[in-house]
């Protein structure tokens, strides 16, 4: 590193939004890799996910969190309060919006109470920043609705357009927080993505296949785990997983036709494996039937999750 210590800067950026706003297309496009899973199945996200990028001098350390929403369960509570820990210590707060609703809807009615009570609660802490996302497919009308409507409000100190997807205005925004992290040395390795472990992410990579395939026909109360990880003397990677779904009928869907459909699935999280970690990866996978295991509080440790949230 060339930069002298006196310009180099670190710091947390929170990402908040509503479900499906883009929050995780950001941050992976952001880091450059992807650290966060995406799909087009709302609260994808379950826990804090940390994305670390790079921009000039300055190590901007992103923090993805599941979409903020109505809590109708005991998951659905954890994970709302894992959003709002991701906001607490963070230098910057980003609210990402999808633009091509045209219009404020009620989960981001519920963030911005939160954002207010917070600046109530922290008098002189940076304002948050608004993000207007997929404005690549926004109609201009829809667009200068929401500004305005954003507009009226005195929370934010600075307003970005941009498509997370297309990567449309994301450097302005890369560099925007960079000049505004906290002089002082880098807080990970200058090749470190993310903090998430190796087998966590990996269990994350093969539930977002499971989404893809599967959007209409599998419940949300589904997840997967690494139950083995197995660096062999080859240096490739042996990898077991378990589908954890409700019903028999569920693991009926998941196996598909004499198992047609999890070698499907297999097959596309592999490929993304051995992309990630750059070696030869054999996958194995099982579906089992686990009733109601989101009551179960060993499900929650691994994410970090407050059970009793």
């Amino acid at each position: 590193m060339t930069a002298k210590d006196e310009q180099i800067s670190a710091g947390f950026v929170a990402v908040l939004g509503a479900p499906n706003a883009g929050k995780s297309t950001l941050v992976n496009r952001a880091v450059g890799a992807k650290v966060s899973i995406v799909s087009p199945k709302v609260q994808t996200t379950r826990t804090r996910v940390l994305g670390i990028a790079i921009e000039a001098s300055a190590q901007i350390l992103f923090v993805d969190t599941p979409g903020i929403f109505e809590p109708r369960r005991r998951l659905d509570r954890a994970m709302v309060a894992s959003a709002w820990g991701g906001a607490q210590d963070a230098d910057l707060i980003l609210l990402i919006v999808d633009s091509v609703r045209g219009t404020i809807d009620s989960n981001t009615r519920r963030i911005l109470k939160g954002l207010e009570k917070r600046k109530a609660d922290r008098p002189g802490s940076p304002a948050p920043i608004l993000v207007l996302n997929k404005v690549d497919d926004t109609e201009k009308a829809h667009l200068l609705a929401l500004t305005q409507e954003f507009g009226e409000m005195d929370l934010f100190s600075d307003t970005f357009m941009i498509s997370a997807l297309t990567g449309d205005g994301v450097p302005d925004l890369l560099s925007f927080c960079a000049a505004r992290m906290t002089p002082g040395p880098w807080l990970f390795p200058e090749d470190q993505i993310s903090d998430m472990p190796a087998r966590m992410l990996a269990a994350e990579v093969t539930r977002e296949k499971l989404y893809l395939q599967l959007q209409q026909e599998l419940p949300y109360a589904a997840t997967v785990e690494t139950e083995t990880w197995t660096e062999q003397k080859d240096e490739s990677i042996r990898i077991e997983q378990v589908i954890y779904v409700e019903r028999d009928s569920q693991k009926a869907i998941v196996l598909g036709k004499r198992g047609a459909r999890i070698k499907e699935l297999g097959s596309a999280s592999r490929k993304d494996l051995e992309y990630m970690f750059e070696t030869r990866v054999h996958l194995f996978l099982f579906v089992k039937v686990r009733d109601k295991w989101y009551d179960d509080p060993e499900r929650y440790r691994p994410w970090g999750l407050d059970f009793n949230a």
